[in-house]
């Protein structure tokens, strides 16, 4: 859902892959895939941040299709259920799964992790790619526009028109940079630290609309603010979430191996049918 980038920010996680740090590739993958012998459960104890057990990091609160009940242990929701089909291929039980708190923007920013790694809808970019490595995408994403019913933008919304609103969204994410990117407007964004700021702007009619990711702008006008609405979403432009490590951690090379093996035998394509296929049929527009 989000976060693109403040300095170290941009690979981010939706990119999945690779960016990392390392020198891999924007789509996805960083890193050979490892053999059977060398991704073994005990081969990579040595790669851990704690020995016998996968910690995994995400931000709180942890936000619906991506987690539900405010609770990543209970492996319901997108990226809950992702978290613990990755240590299932690893070789790790539900049980050997420990969650740690990271808020995004500290996520992507340089230094040493107090994880193995984090999964918080964070989009792979280049910039933050220097500081962070990323897995292969786990899922692709577009963003969406959000807005209150009674807004003009609801139905004034050409490429032309877009740019005469005020927007506002969350630092360090790729939502904010799709506005100054991709939209253009006249007047600047304005810039709020947590994704719920930007929430409160919209309803006290701060800002005309904000962008997110589509799974999560569906979430937010269905079930959050009454009287909001998803416009659209807008064209592809290969954002992606990834997993994100420390710099050159060599436990993304048996991950990217188990992401590879949940797309061929189905378990990714299965997991979005039944925690996002909700929020996907929408309308595009050209931003």
């Amino acid at each position: 859902m989000r976060r693109i980038m403040s300095a170290v920010a941009a690979v981010a996680i939706s990119a999945g892959i690779v960016a990392c740090g390392s020198s891999s590739s924007p789509s996805g993958s960083t890193g050979g895939s490892g053999t059977a012998a060398s991704c073994s459960n005990a081969a990579i104890q040595k790669d851990l941040y704690k020995k016998g057990q996968l910690t995994v990091a995400t931000d709180k609160p942890a936000y619906p299709p991506w987690f539900e009940n405010n609770n990543p242990s209970n492996g319901k929701g997108f990226e809950s259920a992702v978290a613990y089909a990755v240590a299932k291929q690893l070789g790790f039980k539900t049980s050997q799964v420990q969650w740690a708190y990271e808020p995004f923007d500290a996520s992507y920013a340089p230094g040493p992790k107090k994880f193995d790694f984090d999964i918080n809808e964070i989009s792979y970019t280049a910039q933050r790619a220097t500081a962070v490595t990323f897995s292969a995408s786990y899922y692709d994403v577009n963003q969406a526009l959000v807005a209150v019913k009674s807004s003009p933008i609801v139905t004034k919304h050409t490429p032309a028109e877009l740019k005469t609103y005020i927007y506002g969204d969350q630092v360090g994410t790729t939502s904010l940079a799709f506005i100054t990117s991709q939209i253009q407007p006249t007047t600047q964004p304005k810039v709020f630290q947590t994704l719920n700021d930007v929430k409160s702007a919209l309803q006290t009619h701060q800002i005309a609309a904000f962008v997110t990711d589509t799974p999560t702008a569906q979430y937010i006008t269905s079930s959050e603010i009454p009287g909001t609405q998803m416009v659209a979403q807008f064209p592809s432009t290969g954002e992606h979430y990834g997993l994100l490590f420390s710099l050159g951690n060599p436990l993304v090379t048996c991950v990217n191996k188990a992401i590879a093996t949940l797309k061929s035998n189905g378990t990714l394509q299965k997991l979005q049918k039944q925690y996002l296929q909700i929020y996907l049929s929408v309308p595009t527009i050209k931003p």
